[in-house]
């Protein structure tokens, strides 16, 4: 396919998720135009360097420089795209449901750039929303603001991404599958050429109804939050069982196909801008309906508890006013991003607790600092972290932590005790320098 006949996109929300998607389809050959609200993030699109962390993203927008602009004006984004994909924030409301309020201002502001525009076009919604609402109040506010029906002359999918904060280029480039939710053929025929041409393999396609690929998708994530909460519950049990090692456990269960390995590694509990809203939200959902969703209600359940399990287990080590150093910010590695991060629940716990508490990220330690305050202190260096603890907590597996030498961690007349959350340390390089404990390993 030539990149003459490739439909040319916008990308609305240059955010997060936005900026990523926009540049992985510039760089697969397509025309792009990013749409967004804030001038800094169209100017920083424009000048080639968005303030995002994110691995390969800056990279790919210097290569892609001459198909990819920016813009804050709907009508420029609508003129210059066949497609557009939407990706703004869904923030959770009191009740644990998906606001659409950011969503239906963009309805509205390309339903009335469609107006000036002839032929056909489509409107993708990227960004994540509750069941029934794709195919009524989203449908109904693009309808009402373009004076158009959808059916041939404008086209609507529901496509939710399936990636994880830290590889979101690679996941985009690599899914295991695309959902589409359409309208009609027409629409979906057009997102699925997009998306063959976008992914470097061709992934399969899963197209269906707007309520089927909304649930799906919010199943998919509560899906996964339950084997974490699984693997989480049996390292707890492994913990307190002389002997038992929950990664020889999950091995096991990991390597029968009707279970599979991912996301079976009993450690820290999950967070991130996601997971928990997810499965909050899918609980919510059921309740309303009249429907039970007791499993996600104990994923969740079992998951809070876990800050609560791993400062009950300091405890056992060390007293208040003891010198804690907690290595690893972020929820998970490689990004910023400390939303729901259970290491800073940890820290503000400890500190509440009695604790002197030092902290350290390579990423996400300002983001942690601005939520924690002066409740703990900042680490300079890792190295620095790690003399000045009497207690160490590896907290998220980052690969920066695999470099840190036994060295540091020897005390006159004492042994530091590590609790390392992740097994990033080998065993064998610290025994006769610290007591280093993983979870769920009955000791």
């Amino acid at each position: 396919m030539t990149t003459g006949t490739l439909p040319r996109v916008s990308v609305v929300g240059l955010g997060k998720l936005g900026a990523p998607l926009a540049a992985v389809l510039a760089s697969r050959g397509f025309t792009v135009i990013g749409l967004d609200v804030n001038k800094t993030l169209v100017d920083a699109m424009n000048a080639g360097k968005m303030p995002i962390v994110e691995p390969q993203l800056n990279e790919l927008i210097a290569a892609s420089k001459e198909r990819l602009t920016a813009t804050m004006d709907a009508n420029e984004a609508i003129q210059k795209s066949d497609a557009s994909f939407v990706i703004v924030p869904t923030p959770s409301d009191s009740t644990g449901f998906f606001s659409n309020r950011f969503v239906l201002q963009a309805m509205e502001t390309l339903g009335k750039a469609l107006k000036n525009k002839q032929g056909y076009h489509m409107v993708v919604i990227t960004s994540t929303v509750m069941p029934g609402t794709t195919g009524t109040e989203i449908k109904d506010a693009l309808e009402a603001a373009s004076g158009r029906k959808v059916g041939p002359d404008l086209g609507l999918c529901y496509n939710p991404e399936f990636i994880a904060l830290g590889s979101v280029v690679r996941d985009m480039l690599f899914p295991d599958s695309i959902l589409i939710g359409e309208s009609d053929t027409k629409a979906g025929d057009m997102l699925q050429t997009i998306y063959l041409q976008m992914c470097e393999k061709k992934p399969p396609v899963q197209r269906m109804n707007f309520v089927n690929a909304e649930l799906t998708k919010i199943s998919v994530n509560t899906y996964v939050t339950t084997k974490i909460s699984y693997a989480n519950m049996l390292a707890d049990i492994c913990d307190r069982i002389p002997g038992a090692d929950v990664d020889a456990v999950t091995k096991a269960l990991g390597a029968d196909t009707r279970i599979g390995a991912k996301y079976l590694k009993g450690a820290m509990g999950y967070g991130g801008p996601c997971f928990p809203r997810d499965n909050v939200a899918f609980a919510a959902f059921a309740r309303k309906i009249g429907a039970r969703a007791d499993v996600a209600e104990a994923t969740d359940r079992i998951n809070n508890f876990q800050v609560e399990r791993l400062s009950a287990l300091v405890s056992k080590f060390a007293k208040a006013g003891t010198r804690i150093a907690i290595l690893g910010l972020s929820y998970k590695p490689h990004t910023p991003v400390v939303e729901e991060s259970h290491s800073v629940k940890l820290a503000a716990k400890l500190a509440d607790a009695g604790y002197v508490v030092t902290v350290h990220d390579p990423l996400a330690q300002d983001a942690a600092l601005a939520v924690l305050g002066d409740k703990v202190v900042g680490a300079s260096s890792i190295e620095g972290a790690v003399r000045e603890s009497d207690l160490l907590i590896v907290a998220t597996g980052w690969p920066e932590y695999k470099e840190i030498a036994p060295d540091w961690c020897k005390r006159e007349g004492q042994r530091l005790t590590v609790l390392d959350l992740w097994r990033t340390l080998p065993a064998d390089k610290f025994e006769a320098v610290a007591d280093l404990l993983y979870l769920g390993s009955g000791r």
